[in-house]
């Protein structure tokens, strides 16, 4: 049965998913890299980029798991670009150049409808000005039974979680304080949301928590 789920997704101690001041230079915002400390030395995170070696220790594990088993992504628009508004043209295809790491349709939430990118290695961004409701009906179509990724950012994931549509959370608590940023907890009650923690692990760079229903 397929699955709504947010996996490996980075958290500094006072609750930000993302930094401020997102830009073409700054994908993740103003200091947003410290939360992914865990993440960049994995060996999974340099198989991304096409490199061998990194770590394969217990946040190499985590770091499969956000990413393995999925038929199907959602991205909010920021989380594909630093564009706003209309788009000026076609020639802005996401951070990853012309091989993304989804390899599976990808559902890219937006207010001006765009035709669909299709990209190397399995990867079609499809662009939806319908609302969350109709991306993950979108997905779940899609998705040919897998699990479907709930990828960030921080808006979309509140959106999801605050509508019950999330099965499964995984965050990574990192060892930071960012100050200020996009918060991922304010106004949510995942207790009374229904949500309880079923594992949690801790390394030398993050404290991975998984929330279920």
């Amino acid at each position: 049965m397929t699955k709504v789920r947010v996996a490996g997704f980075s958290v500094s101690l006072d609750g930000f998913g993302a930094g401020t001041a997102q830009s073409l230079d700054r994908p993740l915002g103003e200091r947003g890299e410290e939360i992914f400390q865990w993440f960049f030395p994995t060996r999974t995170f340099l198989q991304m980029l096409g490199k061998e070696g990194g770590d394969a220790g217990l946040d190499d594990t985590f770091a499969q798991r956000a990413m393995d088993g999925f038929g199907a992504f959602i991205l909010g628009r920021n989380m594909f670009g630093p564009i706003r508004g209309e788009w000026p043209d076609d020639q802005w295809k996401g951070w990853w150049g012309d091989n993304p790491p989804y390899h599976a349709p990808t559902f890219v939430l937006t207010h001006h409808p765009r035709p669909s990118i299709e990209m190397l290695g399995g990867t079609t961004f499809h662009f939806v000005s319908g609302g969350i409701e109709e991306a993950l009906e979108k997905a779940r179509a899609a998705a040919g039974g897998k699990d479907v990724k709930i990828g960030g950012g921080v808006e979309t994931v509140r959106q999801y979680v605050q509508a019950g549509y999330v099965d499964e959370i995984h965050l990574a608590l990192s060892p930071v304080a960012l100050g200020q940023g996009e918060s991922l907890f304010s106004g949510l009650d995942l207790r009374a949301l229904g949500y309880r923690t079923v594992e949690h692990v801790a390394t030398e760079r993050a404290m991975h928590i998984v929330l279920a229903k």
